[in-house]
């Protein structure tokens, strides 16, 4: 007659099951990456101290391209509906002026772009609206560095990049955001 005989279950050493997860853990950590939101690149001018803040200029209104963004993500150029499409192209014009319109600019180094944008904005909007408008800039500046020296503006040694600098200066005025149907 045979036994049946009772066979226990074989244990596992778990002395080392710590270490192995400590060194996956570790590894997943080193070795993955880690995606960062990177912003708009604005380098803003140094703030002066209080006391020596001069008051804002006046600036002509024929000077200042006024654009809104509302909260459904409308684009109000000078008090029209407009195309986020057709923005490049009204701020180049509105930039150089070329039939020396008494409405426009009397300068280019006199244009400033006002924009504003309501707290209820979309990012994707207000990314837009910004890009249009340093494209429009961006335009401008290749077409006169084209004609001056007929090439980029990018290409340009950073003497003749001042020059066009110096022409075309990007002057975008970015007002607070405020809740434009808010009471």
């Amino acid at each position: 007659m045979s036994k049946k005989q009772k066979r226990g279950v074989p244990e596992i050493n778990a002395g080392s099951m710590a270490d192995i997860a400590f060194l996956l853990l570790i590894f997943f950590i080193v070795a993955t990456t880690m995606d960062v939101d990177s912003g708009i690149l604005t380098q803003l001018p140094p703030m002066p101290p209080d006391e020596e803040q001069p008051p804002p200029p006046d600036i002509n209104e024929r000077n200042v391209l006024t654009v809104l963004v509302n909260s459904r993500d409308q684009l109000l150029v000078e008090g029209e509906w407009t195309d986020v499409t057709q923005l490049r192209a009204q701020t180049k014009e509105f930039i150089v002026n070329p039939q020396g319109k008494l409405d426009l600019p009397e300068s280019p180094t006199k244009a400033v772009v006002s924009l504003q944008n309501d707290r209820g904005t979309s990012y994707n909007a207000y990314i837009q609206v910004q890009n249009e408008l340093k494209a429009a800039y961006n335009e401008v500046r290749n077409e006169e560095s084209r004609k001056k020296y007929g090439k980029k503006y990018d290409d340009l040694n950073p003497d003749q990049q001042k020059d066009i600098k110096a022409l075309y200066p990007v002057k975008i005025s970015e007002a607070e955001p405020k809740d434009i149907g808010a009471k």
